[in-house]
């Protein structure tokens, strides 16, 4: 998934007091219900539908206001990462060798506007993932019988044969093409939230849709703020995957500068702030508000994104010397020092599945650790690509971050001989803009945060062929890059994670390096996230999933 936004930090001032660089601890649950819980946002996240949103800013809401057939378990640490019975009643065994699932449903749960939950909402559910060409359609959820005709057709999407409802048993039986071991996973996600059988079939925007969780979406000003409050409907049935919540209301506003949002937290008119600290506060926030400063590492990455259709970068070698030239310790210096980024020029990230170190685009290759660029290789490969004084223009976000990087990444592309522009662009459209080849985007930089915990979330979705979708906002796949070979050594992987997970990470680690060696992209670094919340917040939990559990803090 893409977050939204990150303003930037420095890690000699946050880490002024030793307590603000460590994973927080939730504390002992005591009943605090009540009260509103005040979030600050520089600008919304784009549309409310929780099966076209692809935003971190909305997921982490959306885990208090929507339920799959499966979810991953509200907890800390390893345990968040675990995907438990949502609104089915247990995890299904896997039948006809792997390529068929019975869910039970649960009775008696309701939406948030009191309609009861039915195996039709189920149907009906999956079949609008297509319909409103969710971003994963084609790669999440294409495995299911009948999304071949679904994606060349979405609005008369069925799943004929696909996803079956059984009234008369509470059962919903979903059909696949072939075994996924990360069936669970994919179907845990918002993309596949169950929603009530007559939501409409096209991207709801800015009205919410009923959901089944603790809270319902209430409001949506995109201009001005979103307002969750308790679903009226809601009772717990599962703590693991759906836990009632502490706060009466929760509210997101928009509009305040990441100065003004650090104020508004520090004075409590504020709980929490989407944005990053700004550097010039961090001394300030690190000396007086170091408890209320928590730091945790993530599953992610920063990444320039080559067009690999588009001149000139449709060139290898043009794209090899750029990942040659670049200084990823200088990219980690602009988001904050190595407290809050590692380098790395590698998809998967340090501690994912199928990770084993590789970097071949730096000074000392053979030591598989990042030690400097290395000019002389890439300017070799720029003489021999043929494209030195071919105009480029970089698409950055218009944030603080966005424009450094941008600005540096500019003038490596300058020394290499390109004539390099910047265009900082509005960080709530650059995420589509940058998407859509209509727009010709040639380079741009972006960041992706797992959806979770498996390989093939880096390397299939943002570089598989069925990722990429041509003259739409949706399309992960920003490079464009298709290479048959290493798809189907992807589709030969996932096949084998079915019996063999290990066989299969060691598979995942040789894709892993033949798509780094082909440079769609230039992996500048892996970051950590920071949440900065007020004295009024208690029980802070972090889950690695959908980060800080927003419902489970209490405000005082």
């Amino acid at each position: 998934m893409r977050k939204a936004r990150w303003l930037g930090l420095s890690a000699a001032a946050l880490c002024t007091a030793a307590a603000v660089c460590t994973i927080s601890a939730g504390a002992q649950a005591q009943d605090h219900r009540g009260g509103t819980m005040r979030l600050v946002a520089a600008q919304a996240g784009g549309t409310l539908d929780p099966q076209v949103n692809y935003t971190l800013q909305y997921w982490q809401l959306y885990q208090g206001a929507y339920d799959g057939l499966l979810n991953f378990k509200k907890g800390t640490g390893a345990e968040g990462f675990k995907v438990v019975p949502d609104l089915a009643e247990d995890l299904p065994q896997a039948a006809d060798d792997g390529k068929t699932y019975i869910f039970k449903i649960r009775k008696g749960i309701k939406f948030s506007n009191g309609q009861e939950l039915t195996v039709k909402d189920v149907v009906a559910s999956f079949q609008r993932i297509f319909k409103v060409s969710s971003p994963t359609a084609g790669s999440f959820y294409n495995g299911i019988v009948g999304a071949d005709a679904c994606l060349k057709t979405p609005d008369t999407c069925t799943l004929d044969g696909g996803v079956v409802a059984d009234e008369a048993n509470n059962t919903v039986t979903i059909h696949l093409v072939a075994p996924d071991s990360e069936f669970f996973d994919k179907i845990a996600v918002p993309h596949a939230s169950i929603l009530p059988a007559n939501a409409p079939t096209k991207d709801a925007g800015n009205t919410p849709i009923p959901g089944t969780g603790a809270y319902m979406f209430a409001a949506y000003d995109p201009n001005k703020q979103l307002k969750m409050v308790r679903n009226p409907n809601f009772k717990e049935w599962s703590k693991d995957a759906q836990p009632d919540g502490y706060p009466d209301e929760i509210d997101m506003d928009f509009g305040l500068t990441d100065e003004a949002e650090v104020t508004a937290v520090e004075n409590g008119q504020a709980d929490w702030m989407f944005e990053q600290p700004p550097t010039d506060r961090l001394g300030e926030i690190g000396s007086k508000y170091a408890q209320y400063v928590h730091v945790n590492p993530l599953t992610a990455m920063y990444y320039v994104v080559f067009n690999t259709n588009l001149a000139p970068f449709n060139n290898e070698k043009a794209r090899q010397a750029v990942n040659y030239a670049i200084d990823r310790n200088a990219a980690v210096k602009l988001f904050g020092g190595t407290q809050l980024a590692q380098p790395a020029c590698q998809i998967l990230p340090p501690g994912f599945p199928g990770h084993v170190d590789y970097c071949p685009y730096t000074k000392n290759p053979e030591t598989n650790k990042y030690s400097g660029p290395d000019m002389d290789k890439a300017q070799a490969l720029m003489k021999d690509s043929g494209v030195a004084g071919q105009e480029v223009t970089l698409i950055v976000e218009d944030n603080a971050v966005g424009k450094a990087l941008g600005t540096y990444v500019q003038s490596v592309l300058n020394d290499l001989g390109f004539k390099a522009s910047l265009k900082p662009m509005s960080n709530d459209i650059q995420f589509t803009y940058i998407q859509n080849t209509k727009n010709n985007v040639q380079i741009s930089i972006s960041e992706w945060y797992q959806d979770y915990p498996a390989a093939s979330d880096f390397l299939n979705v943002l570089l598989g062929c069925g990722s990429f979708h041509p003259g739409s906002d949706s399309s992960v796949n920003i490079a464009g890059f298709c290479d048959k070979d290493i798809d189907a050594k992807m589709k030969e992987t996932m096949a084998t994670a079915i019996t063999d997970p290990k066989k299969a990470n060691d598979m995942w680690a040789e894709v892993d390096k033949a798509m780094t060696d082909k440079a769609p992209m230039a992996v500048l670094f892996t970051p950590k996230h920071v949440d900065f919340t007020s004295k009024r917040v208690g029980n802070f939990q972090f889950n690695p999933q959908y980060y800080w559990m927003v419902s489970q803090s209490w405000v005082q």
